[in-house]
């Protein structure tokens, strides 16, 4: 039986984020009773964060994307809706942590080409 390969770097931290982004949304949206836009942002949080759970790389490349969407939702929000700017603040700080970890395995990579030389 061969070995499971190992996760790229950033990984772990990148379902985590997703996760807590799943949790703010459901926590966000449920007390106003507002559940399409529950369903609207947790969900695709929810299918990025068990795909890659289960192993499908490639997924990283999405929420790479979405969160560039996710970013801008939170900084919209952030500057006309002042009774939601913490969640939305830290929506936009979710979703850089995204992005970031998203990267690193692209990150590592330029690094170590560079000490090849």
């Amino acid at each position: 039986m061969s070995a499971r390969p190992a996760r790229p770097p950033g990984e772990p931290a990148l379902v985590a984020s997703l996760a807590l982004l799943v949790v703010l949304y459901l926590a966000w949206f449920l007390p106003m009773r507002d559940y399409v836009a529950a369903a609207v942002f947790a969900l695709p949080a929810l299918w990025l964060a068990s795909g890659l759970w289960i192993g499908r790389r490639k997924l990283a490349m999405c929420a790479a994307t979405l969160s560039l969407a996710w970013f801008s939702h939170g900084i919209m929000v952030a500057m006309t809706r002042p009774p939601e700017r913490w969640p939305a603040l830290a929506e936009t700080a979710l979703a850089l942590l995204v992005l970031f970890t998203a990267c690193l395995p692209g990150l590592k990579a330029v690094r170590d080409r560079r000490r090849r030389g």
